[in-house]
């Protein structure tokens, strides 16, 4: 017995390769499968951008001159505010 064709033939069924080969094939899809989707997930994350990705918006140089000049008392806060505002474009609310 084993050596007609028909079920069970070979070395164990599934073409002779048994059991383990099948199983291993599912683990390797399965894998795939996942690998797949997360690198889809990634992919859009990646090309979607939103606010906690890409490099951050350069400072301005004066803005980072107006605050060294402020933390060492040279203008007072109502100034560095004002000042403030001008470089970042803000409206005054005086």
């Amino acid at each position: 017995m084993g050596y007609g064709y028909g079920p069970g033939w070979g070395m164990g069924g599934w073409g002779g390769y048994g059991w383990g080969f099948g199983l291993m094939h599912a683990a390797v899809s399965v894998t795939v499968i996942v690998a797949v989707v997360f690198l889809v997930i990634w992919a859009v994350r990646s090309l979607a951008g939103g606010p906690h990705h890409g490099p951050h918006p350069r400072r301005s140089a004066g803005l980072d001159v107006l605050e060294e000049r402020y933390a060492r008392g040279e203008i007072g806060r109502d100034e560095y505010l004002q000042k403030r505002g001008d470089l970042l474009g803000e409206a005054s609310s005086r």
